[in-house]
């Protein structure tokens, strides 16, 4: 599961021509994660290149064709809570992270995008699961308590980070592990708080702790960054809410309950711009057949879910579907630059392999782009709402 990726931010190695910062591939380290999401009682990687910043008058989507719709559908409210702390939803039901997007219209750039991400030869792949003698691939999330010592971090990208303090420690849990190299995201929930704290180029030190960019949410609310920060993520968006966990997974299976918000994705090459709910780009140029960050993607409806796998003979099958499920509603959230259609999940609890290896059975061609501009309530939240011509499903 070693992982090509392009770096994050414009990259450490760029070009610039005519004016426009176009990222080249670079090879990084593999992803990764090393140890469950656990409570704890809250008591050197090189500089990259600064992320080009799109302006704040963010692109919008191309309107797609509207299905028809005589009344705005009344949705049962979703909250998604953060594994660990079930107490903190992962942001509002109202949340477009955790909005039903599977009757929006498709996006007029959606055949562009979806032949820009090679989506006719290529099959979705989850980034994360098992890793024969190493740590598992993932993201770790570390829960921590009031008690845990705050402290403030030297970021690189000081201007777009949130200064902090922030609940970082030798304890907190790093992708690919504490001597890793990679992005070295650090994701922490404060549980008596709600309140989500991210890292990117995370290093700890008793002599003073050091980031790329660091970003903070309250997990109740809708706010979104700055209109061209950064975050952890190139998107500006956080990364908890699109990470997949197993946890989720074996409870939609056992209870018949859905997993109810969209996953992070990545994609190779990315415009510059960013449409909501991003608030950050970190592309190779204006050209409108490149996806922007924070486009979304579903699973078409044609899709033959209940023919994907036997349920009744195939180990995790029933899992799969779930995940399948799930992708038809809810989608994928563009997030990051790096290889087509990898999406993201959490390093615990423990991904089966027989799991991932029936998700990376998806074909990328069963997707389409949507437009969900029309949810937007307001440019700086990420509150999503249904009008008439634009439903949730």
């Amino acid at each position: 599961m070693m992982t090509v990726r392009i770096m994050r931010r414009s990259g450490s190695v760029c070009l610039l021509v005519a004016g426009l910062t176009v990222a080249a591939p670079v090879a990084c380290g593999s992803p990764g994660a090393v140890a469950p999401t656990a409570t704890v009682p809250a008591g050197s990687a090189s500089t990259p290149a600064k992320p080009a910043t799109a302006p704040a008058n963010a692109v919008t989507a191309a309107p797609g064709s509207a299905p028809p719709a005589s009344a705005v559908p009344v949705r049962a409210a979703a909250t998604t809570t953060v594994p660990g702390a079930p107490g903190c939803p992962a942001f509002p039901a109202s949340n477009v992270w955790n909005t039903d997007i599977s009757k929006l219209p498709v996006n007029a750039h959606s055949a562009a995008w979806m032949r820009s991400m090679d989506s006719a030869h290529t099959y979705l792949h989850p980034d994360f699961g098992p890793n024969t003698g190493g740590y598992p691939y993932g993201l770790p999330v570390t829960i921590v308590t009031s008690a845990h010592p705050l402290v403030r971090l030297r970021f690189t990208y000081a201007s777009e980070s949130d200064k902090g303090p922030y609940p970082f420690g030798p304890d907190t849990r790093i992708e690919g592990g504490s001597g890793a190299g990679g992005d070295r995201h650090a994701i922490m929930v404060g549980k008596s708080t709600c309140t989500l704290y991210e890292l990117w180029l995370a290093r700890y030190s008793a002599h003073g702790s050091t980031a790329g960019s660091g970003a903070i949410w309250n997990l109740r609310s809708n706010a979104l960054r700055p209109a061209g920060w950064t975050s952890a993520d190139a998107a500006g968006l956080p990364i908890l809410p699109g990470l997949l966990s197993y946890s989720e997974v074996r409870a939609a299976v056992r209870t018949g309950t859905p997993i109810t918000h969209a996953i992070r994705v990545t994609a190779q090459q990315t415009q510059s711009a960013f449409i909501w709910p991003a608030r950050h780009q970190a592309g190779s140029g204006a050209n409108p057949a490149l996806p922007p960050m924070g486009a979304r993607f579903r699973l078409k409806a044609s899709f033959d879910v209940a023919g994907f796998c036997a349920s009744a003979t195939v180990p995790y099958c029933k899992d799969a579907k779930a995940v399948l499920a799930e992708m038809r509603h809810y989608g994928l959230i563009l997030a990051d630059n790096g290889s087509n259609w990898y999406f993201q999940g959490s390093a615990f609890p423990q991904w089966p392999d027989g799991l991932v290896e029936l998700l990376k059975q998806i074909p990328a061609r069963a997707f389409q782009a949507v437009d969900e501009s029309c949810l937007m309530v307001h440019p700086n939240s990420g509150r999503a709402e249904a009008k008439p011509g634009c439903p949730i499903g």
